[in-house]
């Protein structure tokens, strides 16, 4: 006698977001939990993005910089590099050197870098400001309104300057990253609060804030979770988004993923410790539902990689 195995239809689904572009794609669409293909559609995989810098970073693990070497100081031959040698499907780009705690760069600076890798690369991109949320709002805006030959993803756009930055989205056909502090009520006021501005569905996507493993991995799975099942069982519109983890530089700023083989011997070999801790920390976001994950390591970019091809059979 064979063994029926009991499915559940879902009610609702994922909105799509169409990333123009030479290698444009589109996230979100599903109908189904993740993975779970006998029960709906995951018309798109997840994406994998690699993460860059506009200057070179001073705080990255030994591991990272011994494995990037010179392109490090270079965020356009890191950019190809990422895209050529490691198959990024998307560059996120980090604008570490505005951050006024930092460098303090220009807004100037800034759109001159973003045009500058926008060029050298055939995949899209991520501009993602310094989280600081007035400067994003005078960089971020000088970045939307200069770079208008191609659309880009941009971000984090938070609750104190979606206004502008959201501005800036409609008015330049570029895609808002809403960003809010693993909560799912913020995530949704934020959702709720573009959509009003006049954000069309299809240009929002949802950065819920990704823990890294053993520092808050599990409230934001749990978080991402019940968007995903808002979105799917209960047919929330304002939770219907495809999700963006930039999980990468929370796993590496870590002190675990920085001891080195002197200071920590019985945590092991440090580069393959990075390595798991980064590759966990994706697993368990693309388990809940995340459509864009973001690494640094390339052999994590390999491993998830290999993780997506084995469960979807792409």
């Amino acid at each position: 006698m064979g063994i029926e195995i009991p499915t559940m239809t879902y009610s609702g689904s994922i909105k799509t977001v169409a990333v123009a572009g030479a290698k444009g794609f589109t996230l979100g669409g599903e109908t189904a939990l993740p993975f779970y293909t006998f029960e709906g559609k995951i018309p798109n995989p997840p994406k994998v993005a690699v993460e860059i810098n506009d200057i070179p970073p001073k705080e990255w693990a030994p591991a990272l910089v011994a494995k990037w070497g010179d392109v490090l100081n270079d965020p356009v031959a890191w950019a190809k590099k990422a895209e050529q040698e490691f198959g990024a499907e998307l560059i996120h780009l980090e604008l570490v050197g505005v951050d006024p705690n930092g460098e303090n760069l220009s807004p100037e600076h800034a759109v001159d870098v973003v045009k500058k890798v926008a060029a050298a690369i055939s995949v899209p991109l991520c501009v993602w400001g310094c989280a600081n949320q007035p400067k994003d709002m005078e960089v971020l805006r000088a970045v939307a309104a200069a770079v208008t030959d191609r659309q880009l993803l941009i971000g984090p756009i938070q609750d104190e300057n979606y206004k502008q930055l959201g501005a800036g989205v409609i008015g330049y056909n570029h895609i808002a990253i809403a960003s809010s502090p693993i909560d799912i009520n913020l995530a949704k006021q934020l959702n709720i609060l573009l959509g009003n501005l006049g954000v069309p569905d299809s240009r929002i996507v949802i950065d819920p804030t990704t823990g890294g493993l053993g520092y808050g991995l599990e409230y934001s799975y749990s978080v991402m979770e019940r968007a995903r099942m808002a979105a799917l069982a209960q047919q929330d519109e304002k939770l219907q988004y495809p999700l963006y983890c930039n999980l990468g530089k929370e796993v590496w700023k870590t002190k675990e993923a920085k001891l080195s083989a002197q200071d920590a011997p019985e945590l092991g070999d440090p580069e393959k410790r990075g390595i798991l801790m980064e590759a966990i920390t994706a697993t368990a976001v693309l388990s809940t539902g995340a459509d864009v994950v973001v690494l640094r390591h390339p052999e994590t970019i390999r491993l998830v990689r290999q993780l997506l091809n084995d469960l979807l059979g792409t």
